[in-house]
């Protein structure tokens, strides 16, 4: 297992789609990039990382990840691009598809909001499966980035991904999570590992991907 480590880790979300517009829940259904919708997110993204060069990509393996990966125009070459299973959306399980209209008198959906997504979506998976496979990602990134010397790394993945990367590294609660499509947040992570050989990840610096221009007076 990796020893110290100190890495920069760029997430971003896909571009828009059309179960985006129309408030679906698409999970992990292979649902492409809407165009001319998408175009003027993925653009600016490719703007925001035109100058940044990256030792390693993880991209979710779902269309709409790699859709947005090749927009971006960041897999330069030389560079290893790993599609990564891992890195999909959560699995909304009976609830793919379908909007809030068609399941809001559910009861089962209802305590699923109740419980702040921590309850098993029926045929699907719970926020606490979704951290047990991130946590398995985030472990094989600090071995590669031990054997490999990764410093700085961009993953291309979904939103509840991100935002449940937000609540592990910016503590947020689960509502304040959530960033735009074509858009991301910046960390500085530091790897620490353990004496039983176990280590961790602690967040030193966040920030938005594209950066927020500052307020002018």
């Amino acid at each position: 297992m990796a020893t110290d480590l100190n890495v920069e880790l760029v997430a971003v979300r896909h571009g828009i789609t059309a179960w985006n517009l129309e408030r679906r829940y698409q999970g992990q259904r292979d649902i492409p990039l809407l165009f001319p919708d998408a175009e003027e997110g993925l653009l600016a993204l490719r703007v925001a990382l035109a100058e940044e060069r990256f030792d390693a990509i993880y991209a979710s393996d779902l269309g709409r990840c790699q859709e947005t990966l090749a927009w971006s125009q960041a897999a330069k070459p030389g560079v290893p691009v790993y599609a990564e299973p891992r890195l999909r959306e959560l699995d909304f399980g009976e609830y793919e598809g379908k909007v809030y209209d068609e399941l809001k008198e559910l009861p089962h959906y209802r305590a699923w909001i109740d419980s702040v997504g921590e309850l098993q979506i029926p045929g699907g998976e719970s926020s606490g499966q979704l951290r047990e496979r991130l946590d398995a990602w985030l472990d094989d990134v600090a071995a590669h980035s031990q054997a490999h010397g990764y410093q700085k790394v961009l993953v291309v993945t979904h939103g509840g991904v991100i935002r449940e990367l937000r609540r592990r590294f910016e503590t947020l609660d689960f509502w304040e999570g959530i960033v735009h499509q074509a858009q991301g947040r910046r960390w500085q992570l530091a790897y620490q590992a353990g004496s039983d050989g176990k280590g961790g990840w602690q967040c030193n610096y966040s920030s938005a991907v594209p950066a927020q221009e500052s307020a002018t007076s």
